[in-house]
């Protein structure tokens, strides 16, 4: 029988911790909102070492480089997964999971 540690766990190799990164409106509105605790709670489930956070889709930083049309916005490792509606918790999950 394989048994996991218990305990967070990384998704990925490397020294920079997995940033998921929900990207909307300041002052957040309800779906910006909920989108982040969303993947609060899908980062929780699986039990891993992530850092959610929230970004200003307006700011010129986040302006250059991802150029979104719609928000709220989720993004995985830099990578943008889903623009202008919010996700379900296990949608995150699978996206996390790489699927």
């Amino acid at each position: 029988m394989i048994r996991r540690p218990s305990g967070p766990r990384r998704v990925h190799t490397g020294v920079e911790m997995l940033r998921v990164e929900v990207i909307g409106l300041e002052p957040p509105c309800e779906k910006c909102t909920e989108l982040l605790n969303n993947a609060k709670a899908a980062v929780e489930r699986l039990g891993i070492e992530a850092e959610v956070v929230k970004l200003w889709v307006l700011a010129p930083e986040v302006l250059g480089k991802y150029g979104l049309l719609l928000s709220p916005a989720l993004a995985i490792a830099e990578t943008v997964v889903a623009q202008g509606k919010v996700l379900k918790p296990e949608t995150i999950a699978d996206f996390l999971r790489g699927g």
